[in-house]
């Protein structure tokens, strides 16, 4: 999806031109991999060069899918052009200091932590979930409150919805309690795919700017921008993302799919997810479903056979019926239909050349 993340990356650069936007905050999950390939890091490299030539402040965390070490990578040297980049977590946090005409904004970027990434600065604590942890570091943050104060942090909020792209750990012992940030002016949290406040306005996922799974086909995608004015006074605006393909998702019969008064008043180019209604699979289905929608990412059947599961059993009979009642009984099993007339006399000629070949 490189070409799809770059049309999005020029949107940003377009809107902080139109709106003057005066700081870029990234909340982690730059890539999807701790070892991104080439292409996504020359596409990131790009675009930070082009916001820093912008003379506007870039505020950089990693997430849970990023390496902390490469991403962190000469940010010190970074710091000079304004592309501040948030170091592996060593026990501490220093404010990058911005200021604007209502004074001083301090923001803390805490890239995502593990309970064990933490405990060893705090030997003196019991830190054994997401939420000790982030509390022992926001407790260690000498905070002045009478400043305005910004939090960008990457991690799972109690309360926040997720999609199914995205990473949960049974139990829920990752969730980190929102109470924690309540004496922060705003929190920018990266992690979770939807856009959506967690509990008050002042703390907020953007959610990804592009969808990344078919359950989020019906999710309308965001920018944020976030306006801090003088102290306590907080405005959010959001802009709706108009990508460069969707993702949408299709479902009926292959003959109804695959009918031109269906496919022509539909984008053929978006990425597609196809389920199938048909009982009997569709033989090369998902080439021949690719030659009209190229961009096809999955293929699924949802019929009697895929909801029930249906296992056929063998069973040991003490009559010996004929092949074709065997394979008859066989496909109503499988099939949640009788054979037509055409699929017996098939079948009866394919039993009885094998037949002929095995007397042979």
């Amino acid at each position: 999806m490189l070409e799809d993340q770059k049309y999005i990356l020029e949107d940003i650069l377009s809107i902080c031109d139109r709106d003057k936007i005066d700081c870029m905050v990234i909340a982690g999950d730059i890539y999807d991999k701790t070892v991104p390939p080439a292409e996504a890091v020359q596409v990131f490299d790009d675009f930070l060069y082009r916001v820093s030539m912008k003379k506007m402040p870039v505020l950089v965390i990693s997430g849970n899918h990023d390496s902390p070490e490469r991403i962190s990578f000469g940010g010190r040297v970074m710091a000079a052009g304004g592309v501040y980049i948030a170091p592996v977590y060593n026990g501490r946090i220093e404010p990058v200091v911005l200021s604007d005409e209502f004074g001083e904004v301090n923001f803390y970027l805490l890239p995502f932590v593990k309970p064990a990434h933490v405990r060893q600065y705090y030997p003196d604590r019991k830190i054994e979930s997401y939420t000790d942890a982030i509390s022992a570091i926001i407790g260690n943050i000498s905070l002045d409150k009478s400043k305005r104060n910004v939090l960008v942090t990457h991690q799972f909020v109690t309360g926040s919805q997720l999609s199914k792209s995205e990473e949960f750990f049974i139990g829920g012992t990752e969730n980190v309690d929102g109470g924690l940030f309540e004496d922060f002016d705003y929190v920018a949290l990266g992690h979770i795919h939807r856009p959506q406040y967690i509990g008050s306005k002042k703390i907020r996922y953007c959610g990804s700017q592009l969808k990344y799974h078919f359950d989020e086909t019906e999710q309308e995608k965001t920018y944020t921008v976030a306006e801090l004015r003088e102290k306590d006074v907080l405005e959010i605006t959001e802009y709706p993302v108009i990508p460069r393909r969707q993702i949408k998702a299709y479902k009926g019969f292959y003959d109804k799919l695959t009918d031109k008064s269906f496919y022509d008043n539909v984008n053929t180019e978006d990425y597609i997810y196809i389920t199938l209604t048909d009982e009997a699979d569709i033989p090369d289905a998902a080439r021949k479903l690719k030659k009209i929608y190229p961009n096809m990412l999955q293929l699924f059947y949802d019929n009697s056979r895929t909801r029930t599961k249906n296992i056929v059993h063998s069973e040991v009979r003490n009559e010996k019926l004929p092949p074709i009642d065997i394979f008859s009984e066989f496909f109503e099993l499988r099939c949640s239909r009788k054979m037509t007339d055409e699929q017996q006399k098939y079948m009866e000629s394919l039993i009885k050349s094998v037949w002929e070949e095995e007397i042979l």
